[in-house]
């Protein structure tokens, strides 16, 4: 039975900030955009280093060499290039030999080092998704940890880890890790962006991991829940919203593991991610045709008319244009999208034009095939991810859809908003704390394909017959302040409160 004693005592809200120093800040994640993207994670560990830095802090980055980044590194694009280190890394089968390669985040001098290894990673076409996908990233993580403070001798003032793949850095801090004083006493922060993927594996990846320590109440038997050991042993815990940290301590929403996040929901912090507002910037995206800002919204109106052309559609200004970019996912609302688009397409909202870029499951991808193929005159749907077409469809839709049955904090409704495509979205995680109701956009709560119907056919209304309130709407979206900044400025102090705590202050 676990003691109480943690759930009355410290409260992080009533500590005063304790240093006025510049932190040295290690960060550790699977993958950092622009060198390796396959979801939100990449963006928040690509913008985030480069906001603390602004604020005056150390930050450096490490994360695994995928063949894309060895790529880089034999053609010297991207800035990557070969480091002098070879690391020896101490495994449970002795040590494993790794090379090093190094770059910079563009924009900044925020150094960024990978672990080349070729079994591991640099023979592997995905990132993820492989059966020995624990024994890799349990490598990744302590050869981090061995570049940074053993090879390079820089001690950080607190270690950054994000999601279940660098967990078993903190798990190896909080236990092996205290009996070498390179290592002892660093104080760790570990940021959840998605519970959903919790990173299982046999217990025998322990062994591999060089750790030794006793199961979870979390854990069954034979098995090693790496997402559970991150919240378990970090000194501070955050998630990528406010809302998302209350409702992955319930048992709809924990996973399994809300008990432990109760147990130590003190600890707990929501912060909502930024983006970059030097990317993403309506008037200086090369993107789009037309630059503009909340006080020329009408130049609008010619990227409106550029995305209907792409997408081989009517060019009418008359006709709202729908847009969806999304990771086609269950989590992303897909099973109550097709009859929403159904309904819309066939005008029981009046006249309407959609178009959607997104690629994931075959489900999902051949039910917007199929709807874009009987709707051929209205919708247009992109099966992938395209990099340049995503900036117009932000720039030239109407509305942005986002009914996702969950949503840690999400990016595309930041992103809607400040390009002035008005967010529907289901309230929920962090799309509830970011798009206010008939303020800076639509909500709805329920996950039913009525309430998003509702939801829309309204948002739909009021931009038919109020185009002053809709313009409104539009510029009250523009003007909402999420950018990395102040999120940065919210991770600093529990990066304090984190070294507070394992300093005893």
């Amino acid at each position: 039975m676990r003691s109480r004693k943690r759930l009355i005592g410290y409260r992080p809200g009533r500590l005063r900030r304790t240093t006025l120093e510049p932190l040295k800040i290690l960060f550790l994640s699977a993958e950092v955009a622009p060198f390796a993207k396959a979801g939100g994670l990449a963006d928040v560990c690509g913008s985030l280093p480069k906001a603390l830095a602004g604020l005056g802090h150390e930050v450096r980055v490490v994360m695994p060499a995928y063949p894309p980044v060895e790529r880089a590194c034999w053609a010297c694009t991207n800035g990557v290039r070969a480091h002098p280190v070879t690391l020896q890394v101490p495994m449970g089968t002795g040590p494993v030999r790794a090379g090093v390669l190094e770059a910079t985040l563009p924009g900044s001098e925020v150094p960024v080092y990978f672990i080349a290894e070729w079994h591991r990673f640099g023979n592997r076409p995905f990132f993820y998704g492989y059966r020995d996908d624990a024994y890799r990233f349990a490598f990744f993580s302590r050869a981090a940890l061995d570049l940074v403070i053993a090879a390079l001798d820089w001690r950080p003032d607190v270690v950054h880890a994000h999601d279940w793949h660098t967990a078993p850095a903190i798990a190896w801090l909080a236990t092996t890790g205290k009996g070498d004083a390179r290592y002892a006493a660093l104080p760790t922060v570990y940021t959840i962006h998605n519970l959903r993927h919790q990173g299982t594996a046999p217990w025998h990846v322990f062994w591999h991991l060089g750790l030794l320590t006793q199961r979870l109440n979390e854990e069954r038997p034979g098995e090693v829940n790496f997402m559970a050991r991150g919240i378990n042993h970090a000194t501070m815990i955050s998630t990528v919203s406010p809302t998302y940290a209350r409702e992955i301590m319930t048992y709809e929403g924990g996973g399994g593991l809300d008990g432990l996040l109760r147990y130590r929901h003190f600890d707990v912090h929501g912060i909502l991610n930024g983006i970059d507002y030097q990317v993403w910037n309506p008037s200086t995206d090369r993107h789009l045709p037309a630059h503009f800002d909340a006080e020329s919204l009408e130049r609008r109106a010619d990227n409106k008319r550029a995305l209907q052309a792409r997408a081989g559609l009517p060019q009418r200004p008359d006709v709202p244009l729908v847009a969806m970019v999304t990771r086609l996912d269950g989590q992303k609302g897909l099973e109550i999208t097709g009859h929403v688009l159904h309904l819309l397409m066939n005008g029981h909202a009046g006249e309407a034009q959609c178009v959607v870029l997104g690629a994931g499951e075959p489900s999902y991808e051949g039910m917007l095939r199929h709807l874009a193929g009987y709707h051929r005159e209205r919708m247009t749907a992109f099966i992938g991810y395209d990099a340049e077409l995503a900036p117009l469809i932000y720039g030239g839709s109407d509305l942005f859809l986002m009914p996702s049955l969950f949503e840690p904090c999400g990016l595309g409704q930041l992103i809607a908003m400040r390009y002035g495509s008005v967010p529907v979205v289901r309230a929920t995680g962090g799309l509830a704390d970011t798009v206010r109701d008939g303020v800076t956009g639509f909500t709805f709560s329920g996950y039913s394909a009525d309430d998003f119907w509702n939801a829309l056919r309204g948002a739909l209304h009021i931009y038919r017959v109020d185009s002053e309130s809709w313009r409104a709407i539009q510029r009250q979206g523009m003007a909402s302040d999420y950018s990395w900044r102040t999120s940065a400025r919210a991770y600093q102090q529990v990066y304090e409160w984190a070294i507070a705590r394992t300093r005893g202050w």
